[in-house]
């Protein structure tokens, strides 16, 4: 544009480029969101291998050398945190509730912040790619913040896994 170039006409193409502006801070905001999720999280789309009699899924660890990864409870897509040193599946309670998990019976839970309240209560069904686990047992933890599922050895026993060049090998035999 130059002098001669009307105000209105101006104002119109400061404008547009306002908003071209705005619109590629937008999208390299959305860009980078995704990569930071895969970071956090390298397994939201579990790959499963079929095996002669069973399946497997390996997971790639975060850069913190933990194991995420996105799995259903009941149907519901949750986030897996893989935790050997768990005794069972632990939900946080607001999870819980939105899952619809009943509370059974009231125990103590021994955790990395102290003693805490917990509840017993059963998944009908646990799934990280074709794996499924059916009837397992699980807690419900109220103190537990956050909303990502701590997939311990009431879960994790009933797998084969093992540790392989940095990733997580879970085995399911049919």
């Amino acid at each position: 544009m130059n002098e001669s170039t009307p105000p209105s006409q101006r104002k119109l193409g400061t404008g547009m480029m306002i908003l071209a502006w705005i619109a590629g801070l937008m999208l390299a905001a959305f860009w980078f969101s995704g990569v930071e999720e895969r970071q956090r999280n390298p397994n939201q789309n579990p790959e499963s291998s079929r095996l002669d009699s069973a399946v497997e899924v390996r997971l790639e660890a975060n850069r913190q050398g933990h194991y995420l990864v996105n799995g259903r409870i009941n149907s519901s897509a949750v986030t897996l945190l893989v935790d050997t040193g768990a005794s069972f599946v632990a939900v946080p309670a607001g999870l819980a509730e939105e899952l619809g998990l009943e509370r059974g019976r009231q125990f103590m839970v021994d955790t990395a912040n102290g003693t805490a309240e917990g509840y017993a209560t059963r998944l009908n069904s646990l799934q990280i790619g074709d794996i499924r686990l059916h009837d397992v047992e699980a807690g419900i933890v109220p103190g537990m913040g956050g909303d990502e599922v701590l997939l311990g050895m009431s879960a994790l026993r009933q797998l084969d896994f093992r540790s392989q060049g940095g990733d997580l090998l879970l085995r399911q035999y049919q």
